[in-house]
């Protein structure tokens, strides 16, 4: 075809040619946003397992996301021992003053009331108040005990990788907000770049079609468009770490340039709703190493049972019965932990302000390199951005095909 034809075809389809670069750009915006809802949504299977249907990338990789994340957090981030040994016994002796006497009392009574009834009876309201008081007396030097113990061995009492990790998984939300809010800007970035990259590959296009009037250049184009814009706008996010000039134009991985912003956004996100001083306790109290925790309460509550009985003990035990006695002290054991998730409640906001956890995570963010940095956010992408790409050459392949149809017919 010559020029002459080129350009008469070109003006009696102007309005078909003028749209190409303008669809294109079409194309490539949308299947940046397909793929990244694809990367959220849904948050469970959806279809026909294991023939149709679709589970976000994140959301069906939550595991491997989370562990990921907090390995990250672990090793570069929050040291647990350094964190916990910011807790103040006497501090928080003082914000649980108040319950934990409550809570003594309550269960010296029930104690004596269960297995010693008819004593307890027959003692005097001036006598029973004076064995509280005796109890209660000892009460905050046993408490301050335990939390010297627990904080300089924490990870005695708590397994932090799996609290963590338990919580993400149990919370897909948790996990894809984590990525998707720190991550705003990039994605929002993604979207656009599709708009520009589709509108130059659409200018390509324009020229391809007047010199072949081929029909596979378009689903080839739709595809490459889709393809290319994908790959080259996630490339962008993360790469060059290091500022780099091209001539007169410079840029640095997005992400990257963010660094100050993400690592707030990053730690408050970590602070606020994943290591919470909430989640640590219900760790703590429910986690695989309760029983530790469980083991140190019972020991020092019999113990201080024993102390208290040490001048009475052979009546005690003469009247009650050895095994009696000690039933006794398990029982004490029992109700002292049965009151311990109400009790610590009172220490929440103490041990928030505390901790700091999200001062420490923001620090140790800014101190990381170009690739540990780049670790918080890639993991997401890496092992399944393919996908993402494949989705995008797809979409783009069938919206091209459908632009042979809307030009031929």
């Amino acid at each position: 075809m010559d020029t002459s034809a080129i350009l008469a075809d070109i003006g009696a389809h102007w309005h078909v040619y003028l749209t190409m670069p303008f669809i294109a750009a079409m194309i490539g915006y949308v299947t940046k946003r397909v793929a990244i809802e694809m990367m959220f949504r849904p948050l469970e299977f959806t279809g026909i397992k294991p023939f149709l249907g679709w589970q976000g990338v994140i959301p069906a990789n939550s595991r491997r996301m989370a562990t990921t994340a907090v390995d990250l957090l672990t090793r570069n981030l929050v040291d647990p021992q350094e964190i916990f040994a910011r807790l103040d016994p006497e501090e928080m002796l003082k914000e649980l003053e108040t319950p934990l006497l409550k809570a003594v009392e309550d269960v010296t009574r029930e104690v004596m009331e269960t297995y010693q009834p008819r004593l307890w009876e027959m003692l005097p309201s001036r006598a029973q108040r004076l064995l509280v008081d005796q109890v209660r007396a000892q009460a905050p030097d046993v408490v301050k005990r335990l939390l010297r113990e627990v904080s300089t061995n924490i990870d005695d009492v708590l397994d932090v990788n799996d609290m963590l990790i338990g919580a993400m998984v149990r919370d897909k939300s948790l996990t894809c907000r984590l990525i998707r809010e720190v991550a705003a800007p990039e994605f929002k970035f993604i979207a656009r770049s599709g708009i520009y990259f589709g509108f130059v590959i659409g200018l390509v296009q324009f020229v391809a079609w007047a010199l072949t009037k081929e029909p596979l250049i378009m689903p080839i184009f739709g595809f490459v468009t889709g393809f290319v814009t994908d790959w080259l706008a996630l490339k962008m996010i993360f790469y060059p770490r290091e500022p780099r000039g091209f001539g007169f134009f410079r840029w640095q991985g997005m992400f990257q340039k963010r660094r100050q912003e993400v690592a707030a956004d990053y730690g408050a996100l970590i602070a606020d709703e994943v290591l919470t001083v909430r989640n640590v306790m219900e760790a703590v109290l429910t986690g695989p190493r309760a029983d530790r925790l469980f083991a140190l309460i019972t020991r020092e509550v019999q113990r201080t049972i024993d102390a208290q009985a040490s001048i009475a003990k052979p009546l005690v035990a003469l009247t009650m019965g050895g095994k009696q006695y000690q039933e006794m002290k398990r029982a004490a054991a029992e109700k002292a932990i049965a009151y311990l998730p109400e009790t610590v409640k009172h220490v929440e906001s103490y041990a928030t302000g505390a901790l700091d956890v999200r001062n420490t995570i923001v620090e140790k963010m800014r101190q990381l390199t170009p690739i540990e940095f780049e670790g918080i956010l890639r993991p997401a992408f890496k092992q399944d951005e393919w996908k993402l790409i494949a989705v995008g050459a797809v979409i783009g392949g069938l919206v091209g095909e459908l632009q042979v149809l809307l030009l031929l017919h």
